[in-house]
């Protein structure tokens, strides 16, 4: 049996599907609960998600994320229903409000009054779901039309939060929160208080750092801070600025500062910036990558193991190896 929780998480620059449905396999084979597969500007996640389903048994499917800005209420509805019908009951609904370059850049789409979509959203889903009809705004004397299959009221949804009132609606209204490059000590502050605001049930809280297993600790440590110093300086400012509030500020600066032209391989994290890095990646050896997620297990339910892009396949079969549910 298992005696670590973990799951795998890719990233939205992974544009292989060969590659991400090769390691949904594997994770599965060795025991990993969820697999995490996510939409940005490139793969639609769904089809992915489908093929994955078709080809597992076990392993739980998690849409990571979809954005708010990107489908209906009524779209995320019907996906998510179909999906938990192929996957005989292991879909997770896993929907967050993205990026403002996404947002805006990719979808056409305001990026204003974020957790307020976050809640309209979420509530509408459920309603949905549950085999109500929708709640009609935009043309309040249109007739409502319910979901025309089986209603899915079990369907899990986690939400991907960071800002204080996006947080808050994962707290009130989400089975399963996402936090995405926060340090484990916020996480376990953020989590007592959604406890708190939650005592009707349990809520899942997954995540993890980005993880790269290499016999080169040194070409391990490259990867990882490529990936960090991409997020923090080309992925718009919600990951910045939520790691500059959590303490990083300063860490934050010498990464900008270091990256001037960032790029998916191509990032760098200063020496200045080693304890922001050390707080959000894990990298090195299989033994090393091992006893740093260790840690996690702490501070979360589900350890999220992000697995970096365009890598050779035997650098995440190294890390899927590494950080598995048990001892390999």
């Amino acid at each position: 049996m298992p005696d670590r929780r973990r799951g795998i998480a890719l990233t939205p620059m992974e544009t292989h599907r060969d590659v991400i449905v090769r390691a949904a396999l594997l994770a599965e084979e060795l025991g990993y609960e969820v697999v995490s597969v996510p939409e940005g500007w490139g793969l639609n996640s769904i089809p992915v998600l489908t093929e994955i389903a078709l080809r597992t048994r076990h392993i739980r499917l998690l849409s990571g994320v979809l954005s708010v800005w990107g489908r209906s209420p009524a779209t995320l509805a019907m996906t998510a229903a179909t999906l938990h019908d192929i996957s005989g009951g292991r879909f997770v609904l896993g929907i967050g409000a993205s990026t403002r370059a996404l947002a805006e850049g990719f979808h056409d789409r305001p990026f204003v009054q974020v957790a307020d979509r976050l809640r309209e959203t979420v509530t509408s889903v459920r309603a949905l779901l549950a085999g109500e009809a929708p709640g009609l705004e935009a043309v309040p004397t249109a007739r409502p039309i319910r979901l025309g299959v089986a209603p899915a009221p079990e369907v899990p949804i986690w939400l991907a939060a960071l800002g204080d009132r996006s947080v808050q609606v994962a707290a009130e209204l989400a089975d399963g929160w996402l936090p995405l490059y926060v340090d484990r000590q916020h996480i376990r502050a953020w989590a007592s208080r959604l406890g708190l605001a939650r005592r009707s049930h349990q809520l899942t809280v997954a995540a993890g750092p980005l993880a790269v297993a290499d016999d080169d600790p040194v070409a391990a440590r490259q990867v990882a801070a490529s990936m960090v110093a991409w997020y923090v300086s080309a992925m718009g400012d919600v990951y910045r600025r939520s790691l500059s509030k959590n303490g990083y500020a300063a860490e934050v600066d010498a990464v900008r500062a270091a990256t001037p032209r960032p790029r998916p391989r191509g990032g760098v994290v200063p020496a200045e910036a080693e304890r922001m890095l050390d707080e959000v990646a894990a990298y090195g050896t299989r033994r090393q990558v091992r006893d740093r997620l260790e840690c996690w297990g702490q501070a979360v339910d589900i350890v999220m193991v992000g697995c970096a892009p365009g890598v050779p396949w035997q650098v995440i079969e190294s890390t899927l190896y590494a950080a598995a549910p048990t001892t390999i």
